[in-house]
């Protein structure tokens, strides 16, 4: 029925040779209203005068030559829980968000920088840091030593990453489908999961979870099932645990 509506036949015409008749499809000229979207402006954007991503020191810089780099304990509780503070974009446009909690090394930042520094065409966007350069020392003593002797040297620096958080926003005359593939990429050669995002995903992200929260039909939850004690749950489970509700790692 669709093929007959869209399609008006003609009369039908017999091939001299083979006697049969053979029908034409005629289609209908009829003028429709189209709607195209407007093309996105960047009038608000300011193209800074550096657009490329700075080089990222190795070692912190102190200022005082005198003082000796302090070693640091593990502080696992920075990589753990919920980016509270660095999860929005501030250009409103795209970077790679942090799904997971981890540490980065000098190594991924030199990763993302080179990444980009050869896909993105600067004349048009622009880059910046979303994280401090490696800051937390982690020390390691030499093979085959024995235990005992005090903490090692300091071996390399990292920065702790906890989940939400924006590592690079990527902004200019651009649309997310040039970039996304670039960012994707990237995202996954990181020590943690990660994915590139965009402002329209963020809250595309934050009304589901909002919506889920809302919609729930299941009063059973994993907070619920916590804060009263089934199960004895409070003692089995991790010390973490009793504040995100076994959302995070």
């Amino acid at each position: 029925m669709a093929l007959q509506t869209f399609f008006k036949f003609s009369r039908g015409s017999t091939n001299q040779i083979t006697g049969c008749t053979v029908h034409f499809p005629l289609f209908n000229d009829i003028r429709g209203l189209k709607y195209f979207k407007p093309p996105i402006t960047y009038d608000h954007i300011q193209m800074p005068e550096r657009p490329k991503l700075h080089y990222i020191d190795r070692v912190p810089n102190y200022s005082n030559s005198n003082i000796r780099p302090p070693k640091m304990h593990k502080m696992l509780g920075l990589m753990r829980g919920p980016e509270l503070v660095h999860n929005k974009l501030i250009h409103k446009q795209y970077g790679i968000q942090a799904t997971g909690g981890g540490q980065m090394r000098f190594i991924h930042f030199e990763i993302i920088r080179m990444g980009l520094l050869k896909k993105l065409d600067w004349s048009r966007m622009f880059a910046i840091w979303r994280i401090d350069s490696p800051w937390q020392a982690v020390t390691k003593k030499g093979q085959g030593q024995r235990m005992g002797g005090g903490k090692g040297s300091i071996d390399h620096y990292i920065t702790p990453i906890r989940s939400g958080r924006i590592i690079i926003e990527v902004a200019g005359h651009c649309e997310y489908i040039e970039v996304k593939d670039i960012l994707s990429k990237i995202a996954a050669k990181l020590p943690f999961e990660a994915k590139a995002v965009s402002q329209d995903i963020l809250n595309f992200d934050e009304a589901k979870k909002k919506w889920q929260e809302e919609n729930n039909k299941n009063p059973y939850t994993m907070e619920y099932l916590i804060k009263n004690n089934m199960d004895d749950l409070q003692r089995k489970i991790k010390r973490i645990d009793h504040f995100f509700f076994g959302k995070y790692v």
